[in-house]
C-alpha cells in the first residue's frame, strides 16, 4: 500500500509537471509577427502598442523593422523574412507578381497635410504644372498622387518636364530654385511657403485617405492569421487611443520607437499635426465589406487605374480581391 500511495504521489507530481511545461512551451512559442517599415510617423502607434503591452494583451508577438526602400520591404516579404510590409495603399499594386498574391489589411492612418505640391507663385493650380519642371520619385507615392490630381484636370504626367527626386531631395531642390515645383512632404511644405518664391498649391487634406498607410502580406499568410490580425487591429487602436489621451508620453515613446529623422519627441509630434491615424471604427468604415464597400475601394481603384495607365502594374487586380475582409469579421 505504501509504494502504491507512493505512486500515486509521484505520478500526479509527474503529470502537474507535465502540464505546467506543456503551458509554458506554449506561451513561449508564440509565432512572432515580423512587421517591416519606413522611417515615418504614421507607424508610431505600432511601437506604443508594443511598449504599452498591447500586442502582448492579444496574445500577440510582434517584432518591428525599419526598412526605408519599397523594394527591399517587399524583397524580404517575398522572402519570407517579414511576414507583413506596412505602406502606402498604391505601393503593393506595383509589386505585386501574380493576380491575388497579396492581401491588404485595414488602414493604420492618412496624410491630413503632411504631403503637397509646392510650386513658385506664379503656378496657381495642379493644371497650371503643363511645361514646368516638377521634382517627384517616379515609381513612388508621390508619382501616384501627382496622377491622381492631374486626373481631373485633362493633363498628364507626360505633359509636364518631370524631374526624378526623393521627396525630401524634390523639397530641397525647389527651395533653392532649382525646379519650378515639386512633390514633397514636410518639413519641406512649411520651409517652401517661408520662401519668397513658393507656395503650396495643393496637400493632402484634398485627397482624404488617398495617402495613408496599410498592412499588406500574402494571401496565404492573411488566411492562416485572421484571429492574429483581429488583435493586431485591435491593439493598434488602443494604441491610437491612449495616444490620443496622452500625446506627450505617447509621443516619447513612439519617437524613440521611430526613430531616425523623428527621434525627437517634438519634431514627430509636429509632424503628427498633419497625420490622422485611424482607430478600429474609423478603420472598419474606412475599409467596408465585400457588400458594402467603403472608400478604401475607390482609393485602390484609382491607384490600379494611374499604375495601370503608366505602365508600371505587372497583373490585372481589382479591390475586392485585395482588401482582407476577415479582420473586421
Amino acid at each position: 500500500m505504501t509504494i502504491t500511495r507512493e505512486f500515486k504521489r509521484a505520478l500526479s507530481v509527474g503529470i502537474l509537471a507535465a502540464v505546467v511545461a506543456a503551458g509554458i512551451a506554449g506561451t513561449s512559442a508564440a509565432e512572432t509577427i515580423r512587421i517591416a517599415h519606413a522611417t515615418w510617423a504614421g507607424f508610431g502607434p505600432l511601437y506604443l502598442a508594443k511598449e504599452k503591452g498591447y500586442f502582448k494583451k492579444h496574445g500577440l508577438d510582434v517584432e518591428l523593422n525599419v526598412m526605408e526602400e519599397g523594394p527591399l520591404r517587399f524583397a524580404a516579404l517575398r522572402g519570407g523574412q517579414v511576414d507583413i510590409v506596412s505602406t502606402s495603399p498604391d505601393a503593393g499594386l506595383l509589386f505585386m507578381k501574380k493576380a491575388g498574391e497579396f492581401k491588404y489589411v485595414g488602414m493604420l492612418d492618412q496624410s491630413h497635410g503632411a504631403d503637397g505640391v509646392v510650386a513658385n507663385k506664379d503656378i496657381k493650380t495642379i493644371a497650371d504644372l503643363k511645361g514646368h519642371s516638377v521634382a517627384v520619385m517616379k515609381g513612388s507615392v508621390s508619382e501616384y498622387w501627382l496622377n491622381l490630381l492631374l486626373l481631373p484636370t485633362g493633363v498628364k504626367e507626360s505633359d509636364l518636364d518631370t524631374v526624378d527626386m526623393t521627396p525630401g531631395d524634390a523639397g530641397a531642390a525647389f527651395v533653392a530654385k532649382k525646379v519650378d515645383a515639386a512633390v514633397t512632404w514636410e518639413p519641406w511644405l512649411s520651409r517652401a511657403k517661408k520662401t519668397e518664391h513658393g507656395n503650396v498649391i495643393v496637400d493632402s487634406t484634398t485627397t482624404p485617405g488617398a495617402l495613408g498607410d496599410t498592412l499588406v502580406m500574402k494571401t496565404d499568410y492573411a488566411d492562416s492569421h485572421a484571429e492574429q490580425l483581429k488583435g493586431l487591429l485591435e491593439a493598434w487602436s488602443e494604441a491610437v487611443e491612449f495616444a490620443r489621451q496622452n500625446p506627450d508620453e505617447a509621443n516619447k515613446i513612439m519617437a524613440a520607437g521611430v526613430g531616425g529623422w523623428l527621434k525627437d519627441p517634438k519634431a514627430f509630434g509636429e509632424v503628427l499635426t498633419s497625420i490622422q491615424f485611424y482607430d478600429l471604427k474609423q478603420m472598419s468604415a474606412f475599409i467596408g465589406s465585400p457588400d458594402k464597400p467603403g472608400p478604401f475601394q475607390d482609393v485602390l481603384a484609382n491607384a490600379i487605374k494611374i499604375w495601370a495607365g503608366l505602365g508600371k502594374m505587372k497583373v490585372d487586380a481589382k479591390p475586392n480581391d485585395i482588401i482582407f475582409y476577415k479582420a473586421f469579421q
